[in-house]
């Protein structure tokens, strides 16, 4: 596809067959009115969305009359907004975009107001802007440019033609860090609009015709796909506000069930052990009586004693003896405070491996190394980490994790053991810094990659109600 070429002539009828392969649109009839100064297209939906300095429009087109089953998503910067008088006299303030025409083997770019022409017998019309001078019109002659056809709406390739659009991303987050800063950076770089969500500043209209979001006051507007970066103290409140996305239809990189299974550690780890993942020999139990039978269970001093919702390391003991490992338990106890009894794996030596897993594949891993005295390796308490090789079976292990809970971001923790990889915990909300730093991988990026490729349009049909 080539600029047009302004010292050849084309000829158009009133008619003619055009494609706009930016909107991914590759077929429309359009009729061509001298009369009118601006192009315009059919369109509904119509929503803005980005800064005020970078506004994009969002719309859907019919590009088939009679066909309102087939939808193409577009989104365009706008470049103006402007009163256009129909052909009745009716003023309307339009939004104006920019696109490329396509016409046989020839391209260039036109201004496009939209509309509902939905009354209209052409979804197109050609506006003097869009002729340039070396356009001649024939007015009594159709389609003097090559024919295209509606079917190529129903080829297999025509996912692949679609343009990347622009989309409309959350990120639900209550913190301004590392992570939160990178989704913003990148999503922005790709022509994304990325707004960061305060979870808790949230509120939910449940009912079965229109459950909605509001936020701040307002209704929160549609959001191609939610990031949630819920944090363990708010993970019951945050989970119903993904829960609520997911009944709107939002796409949500990981899902409230996975992350509610996650955070509860002694659910999580019945669940892998149904999967068959390898992991530490874990018990609980809820009775004082139990403290004996419990430490049997799992073997022989030393153990790791852990709170059910310990984050970042905290809530995790090391009992060297079986008498501390006593004491410990008794202490969780009175507090009331539900808890784990594991295995302390000792040949890990302090070190356990982070796996990145986006999308069902491993994309980076480090291994992290506790600080002097510390056995717990997480860099929140003074860990550091470096890249690390990692072999099928832990990556196998690891994807299989994650699959258990329907993540499409999770970090894996492994601790490599006599006995194969070992799982200690797997984190619905892993921080990107570490592991960006450590292996020099845009993590971030590839989180885009997975959700483009989920959420990127194509023609959508619509299921008919039955009357």
């Amino acid at each position: 596809m080539t600029d047009h070429d302004t010292s050849k002539d084309l000829q158009f009828g009133w008619e003619e067959w055009i494609s706009l392969p930016d909107l991914g649109v590759p077929a429309l009839r359009a009729k061509v009115d001298t009369g009118a100064r601006t192009s315009a297209m059919h369109a509904f939906d119509i929503e803005t969305f980005g800064s005020a300095a970078k506004p994009k429009v969002r719309f859907t087109v019919h590009p088939i009359p009679g066909r309102d089953d087939l939808v193409i998503p577009c989104s365009a910067p706008i470049v103006d907004r402007r009163e256009v008088a129909s052909s009745n006299g009716e003023k309307e303030l339009r939004y104006v975009i920019e696109s490329t025409l396509l016409v046989g083997g020839d391209s260039w770019p036109i201004e496009i107001t939209l509309t509902d022409r939905s009354s209209m017998a052409s979804r197109m019309l050609l506006g003097r802007q869009a002729m340039k001078d070396h356009i001649s019109i024939v007015a009594t002659d159709r389609f003097l440019q090559p024919e295209l056809n509606y079917d190529v709406y129903h080829t297999s390739k025509m996912r692949q033609a679609q343009p990347n659009r622009a989309l409309r991303i959350a990120v639900l987050s209550r913190e301004n860090n590392y992570s939160t800063r990178r989704l913003v950076e990148e999503g922005e770089a790709r022509g994304h609009t990325v707004e960061v969500i305060n979870t808790t500043r949230c509120y939910m209209t449940i009912n079965a015709i229109s459950p909605e979001v509001h936020y701040d006051g307002k209704h929160l507007p549609r959001f191609d796909a939610v990031i949630p970066r819920i944090g363990a103290s708010i993970t019951p409140y945050g989970t119903a506000i993904i829960r609520q996305f997911e009944t709107i239809g939002t796409y949500c990189v990981n899902p409230s069930a996975g992350i509610t299974a996650s955070r509860d550690k002694l659910h999580a780890h019945q669940l892998m052990a149904r999967a068959k993942i390898g992991m530490p020999n874990t018990a609980f139990a809820a009775s004082p009586q139990d403290t004996g039978n419990l430490i049997g269970l799992v073997g022989t001093a030393p153990l790791i004693v852990k709170l059910l919702e310990s984050t970042h390391g905290k809530g995790v003991v090391l009992a060297e003896t079986k008498k501390a490992a006593e004491s410990v338990i008794d202490a969780f106890r009175g507090l009331k405070a539900n808890f784990l009894v594991q295995d302390f794996v000792k040949e890990a030596a302090g070190e356990d491996i982070r796996c990145l897993v986006v999308g069902g594949k491993v994309v980076a891993s480090m291994k992290r190394t506790g600080a002097e005295g510390d056995f717990r390796s997480n860099l929140h308490r003074g860990g550091s980490a470096k890249s690390v090789r990692i072999t099928k079976i832990e990556r196998d292990t690891a994807v299989k994790a994650a699959r258990v809970f329907g993540l499409n971001l999770a970090g894996v923790d492994l601790l490599r053991s006599e006995a194969g990889p070992k799982v200690l915990e797997v984190n619905s909300s892993p921080g990107l810094e570490g592991v960006e730093t450590s292996t020099a991988k845009n993590i971030a990026g590839l989180l885009y990659d997975q959700i483009e490729a989920r959420v990127r349009p194509a023609p959508v049909r619509r299921r008919k109600t039955k009357g």
